[in-house]
């Protein structure tokens, strides 16, 4: 049955009018999104046949156009469109850190990280600079590969920080495994950097690994 000979209220774009986005399900929200289902698939149906391929929305976020494509109905106009919605998203958060303290968003922090870095394939590592006022300058991607204190050069880091006048950094990187702990290495790698920092009196607030759906703070478990 298509999703038009439904009852009124019990469709996806009339129910998110009705009563918001937030009231629809994974599915219902896909539906939207995709408009149209496939001969003998609504859009609901579709969205379904999605989540279940993926497995989450996070790894069909992170998907190849050649992997979205596996599935009938979805092509290169779909995957150019859902690549837009993701970017669109991480920009209104960032513009969101760069108005107002990022101390008094945590989440919004973790979102943007989750967006900038979540869903990709290679360990990435990041920083988020700051101003006096804990706003967001930039965010900088600085190395590539596996991290450990050998691989991350303090000096380049330290430069980037002089170079945005920063007056504190948050640190990011994505464990593409889905495991959040951090490895010995990452703990060295933020002790030795929040001590090349403080010599220059730039102070480490976070770091974050990302491994969605989970993000993991050191901070908030004393190793920053």
């Amino acid at each position: 049955m298509a999703i038009t000979d439904w009852p009124e209220d019990q469709r996806p774009r009339e129910k998110l009018i009705k009563s918001g986005a937030s009231a629809l399900s994974d599915a219902e929200l896909l539906a939207v999104f995709l408009r149209t289902g496939v001969t003998g698939k609504s859009a609901v149906e579709l969205g379904r046949d999605m989540l279940q391929h993926f497995g989450s929305l996070s790894r069909m976020f992170s998907a190849s156009l050649t992997e979205f494509s596996v599935i009938h109905g979805l092509g290169s106009a779909k995957y150019a469109q859902l690549q837009a919605v993701s970017e669109l998203a991480r920009r209104a958060i960032a513009e969101e850190l760069q108005n107002g303290t990022t101390l008094s968003s945590p989440q919004a922090v973790r979102h943007y990280l989750q967006l900038l870095i979540g869903n990709k394939e290679h360990e990435i590592f990041v920083a988020l600079f700051l101003d006096v006022k804990n706003r967001l300058i930039a965010s900088e991607e600085l190395f590539r590969g596996s991290l450990n204190h050998a691989s991350v050069y303090p000096r380049e880091v330290v430069k980037s920080a002089l170079k945005h006048n920063a007056a504190a950094i948050i640190f990011a990187h994505n464990h593409p495994s889905g495991t959040p702990e951090p490895s010995q290495a990452d703990i060295e790698l933020t002790r030795i950097l929040k001590q090349a920092l403080t010599l220059i009196e730039i102070r480490v607030l976070d770091h974050f690994i990302i491994a969605n759906p989970h993000v993991y703070s050191l901070a908030e478990h004393g190793l920053v």
